[in-house]
């Protein structure tokens, strides 16, 4: 049994979906962000970053794993599935998943901190992080232009992609004129596992719909860029 400590956020779908993917078992538990829970003794045994996502693999001695993308190459190595077990196939999948935790996250998190979260705006460090995500979404879909999945066959690196690049309104970021990017979107999105996943630990979808929820998310947000 995996336990899994996480929240509604991009890093924390990465492990729901891919969990869900493989169809293991596990149990989550919700951490509240905007009250400081990741930064509690307890959890900072389990992580001491203090950032969610975590899991504890109950069957391996209660060994936990944190860092989203290790927490993915921890569970396709466990199971065997989502990265091929050759060096070149693998390599391709752990090219495109550094490429995601290195460039994509961080630059999208960037342009959600300047973007929605502080309450003093910064056009430079705005449109600094928004044209080096949306420069970021043209490798991706030039690479999808080639290729129906980032590393060739479906994997991790398309889970850990997904999981930030549907949230591209949310960051401003355009994906017009990227119909590659917008073929693979879809096609993720049309996947059950990856429909299940993004709504654990809670579906947060109605934030982009709702504009007081828009409000109240960025304000619950504006905590969380503190701790």
């Amino acid at each position: 049994m995996i336990e899994l400590y996480t929240a509604a956020t991009p890093n924390g779908h990465k492990v729901s979906v891919a969990l869900e993917e493989l169809e293991l078992p596990y149990t989550v538990h919700e951490v509240d962000l905007a009250a400081g829970q990741q930064k509690t003794p307890a959890f900072l045994r389990l992580n001491p970053n203090g950032r969610i996502p975590v899991i504890v693999d109950r069957q391996a001695g209660d060994f936990a794993v944190f860092e989203s993308g290790a927490i993915l190459l921890y569970l396709a190595e466990k199971t065997g599935r989502l990265m091929p077990a050759d060096a070149q196939g693998r390599s391709r999948v752990v090219q495109w998943l550094m490429f995601q935790m290195a460039g994509v996250g961080p630059m999208m998190g960037q342009a959600n901190v300047f973007f929605r979260y502080l309450p003093e705006k910064i056009p430079t460090a705005i449109a600094r992080y928004q044209n080096e995500s949306r420069r970021l979404f043209e490798v991706l879909d030039t690479r999808l232009a080639e290729a129906e999945w980032l590393a060739g066959d479906y994997s991790i690196a398309d889970i850990a992609h997904w999981c930030w690049v549907r949230t591209h309104r949310w960051s401003g970021v355009s994906v017009d004129g990227l119909p590659h990017l917008r073929r693979w979107l879809d096609a993720m999105k049309a996947r059950p596992a990856c429909q299940r996943g993004i709504e654990v630990p809670r579906k947060v979808e109605s934030v982009l719909r709702d504009e007081q929820a828009t409000r109240d998310f960025a304000a619950r947000a504006q905590q969380m860029v503190q701790r």
